[in-house]
């Protein structure tokens, strides 16, 4: 296999390089911050950790889908290269424009506000008193860190992948560290209580009540979006016909037994009426088992923790904007690499100048679902693909069972799309409208 693909980037990274970018871009924000919505939601500690399963289980069979497109197809761009080759090339710019808007810049921009929010629960004394330009000291100082934090992670993916993803990976081995040290710890300590689990309510099987778990899922598959990381850098992975589909699917299974463990171990420490509506589950975790100085060393570790999910997505992002501007749909001066570091530098800058404009409007906190609905189309659409792979005679790497994963991808995600619609339609709205402002935007870039 040639060390260098044919668009310009080089094959630098190794299978453990692309499992820890896929267990760190899925690994972040979601699961630190969703739970105790979910227990607000559904009132039952068993029906939300099933959800989470269902969840890990969409989860994986869209990798194992998209081990078959990355392998028949190894390069950089993921949804917008598979869809500009399977059906059109509008559909893949409209994906690449939900990516650039949805898909990295807003969950950097979350990411970052998420650490800061775990790291002013560890030093409470960081945010100033009173008032700073209009704002509280709390929000002044949550916005500063989150800005500060996208900045560091963009100047420092500028320097070059290698560099970067060294960083990144000792960054993810912290991350894994601190989650297994949190359930061991927390699961030996006995101070919790795993009738947590039996303090219920009835579960409601009307429509109402379905709209409410398929809101539910489409939450928890943002908290799992990452799983198709891999196939947005096809172009730098070595050996990818091996390395690709490995990687996909090794990173998901992890992900999946640390969301399933550290959402029993939530209930265990938290009786289900506290958690709910709780952000800061994990601080709430350990406050409840070891008091408020373990909980705020715990909070500074799961600040760092999410470090590397900023790092991910900073090193993810940009490849689809590159992809997209050497096929003139996007920018031309985000197609440029650097002739020293081999990034496509221009690309990193736009997606954190984007993300920091977010932070600094500070309005994401209110676009979850939103994001949920935008982010579940394109993927949909991907996995269709795999049917046209199969006809084409393009596959390469053929995922077991056919074709039970795509199916249960597409209906599953159809069905979130349809509940999540009937039950926030203001948001789910919005997120179409930016899709169709996608359209003329495609027949700009095309006439120029």
């Amino acid at each position: 296999m040639s060390t260098s693909a044919s668009n310009g980037l080089a094959r630098r990274l190794g299978l453990l390089s692309v499992v820890a970018i896929i267990v760190a871009d899925m690994v972040g924000t979601g699961i630190f911050t969703t739970s105790g919505l979910l227990m607000e939601n559904l009132r039952s500690p068993v029906v939300m950790v099933v959800l989470w399963a269902i969840g890990g289980l969409i989860a994986l069979s869209g990798a194992f889908c998209y081990a078959e497109l990355s392998t028949a197809m190894p390069y950089a761009g993921g949804e917008y290269y598979f869809l500009s080759r399977l059906f059109h090339p509008m559909a893949g710019f409209l994906s690449g424009w939900i990516s650039f808007i949805v898909g990295f810049s807003a969950p950097v921009a979350a990411a970052s506000i998420g650490m800061s929010e775990y790291l002013l629960e560890a030093f409470p004394g960081w945010a100033p008193d009173g008032q700073l330009l209009g704002v509280s000291g709390t929000v002044f100082a949550r916005k500063g860190f989150a800005m500060a934090l996208i900045l560091i992670f963009t100047l420092l993916h500028l320097q070059g992948l290698r560099l970067g993803s060294r960083v990144h990976n000792v960054l993810t081995v912290i991350k894994i560290v601190l989650i297994v040290g949190m359930i061991v710890l927390g699961f030996s300590s006995g101070a919790g209580s795993f009738d947590h689990f039996t303090q219920t309510t009835p579960t409601d099987y009307s429509f109402g009540g379905f709209k409410n778990m398929g809101l539910s899922v489409m939450w928890i598959l943002f908290a799992y979006t990452g799983w198709n990381a891999a196939a947005y850098i096809g172009s730098e992975v070595r050996n990818p016909q091996r390395n690709l589909p490995r990687s996909l699917l090794m990173g998901t299974a992890v992900v999946i037994v640390l969301y399933l463990l550290l959402n029993m171990f939530f209930v265990y420490a938290i009786p289900p009426g506290d958690m709910e509506g709780v952000i800061s589950v994990g601080t709430t975790a350990i406050t409840n088992l070891f008091g408020d100085t373990s909980g705020r060393v715990f909070s500074l570790l799961i600040a760092i923790a999410l470090f590397s999910s900023v790092s991910a997505l900073i090193i993810l992002g940009p490849r689809i904007y590159y992809a997209m501007a050497r096929q003139g749909h996007f920018f031309r001066f985000a197609a440029r690499i650097h002739p020293r570091t081999g990034v496509p530098h221009l690309s990193v800058i736009i997606q954190g100048a984007v993300a920091i404009l977010i932070v600094f409007i500070g309005a994401f906190d209110e676009i979850l679902t939103y994001m949920g609905f935008a982010l579940s189309i394109f993927p949909l659409m991907a996995v269709a693909g795999v049917f046209i792979l199969h006809r084409r005679g393009m596959s390469v790497f053929r995922s077991p069972g056919h074709p039970f994963f795509p199916v249960f991808f597409m209906v599953t995600n159809l069905a979130i799309l349809v509940l999540g619609f009937a039950e926030r339609p203001v948001e789910s709205s919005i997120a179409i409208g930016t899709i169709l402002v996608g359209i003329p935007l495609y027949g700009l870039f095309r006439k120029k």
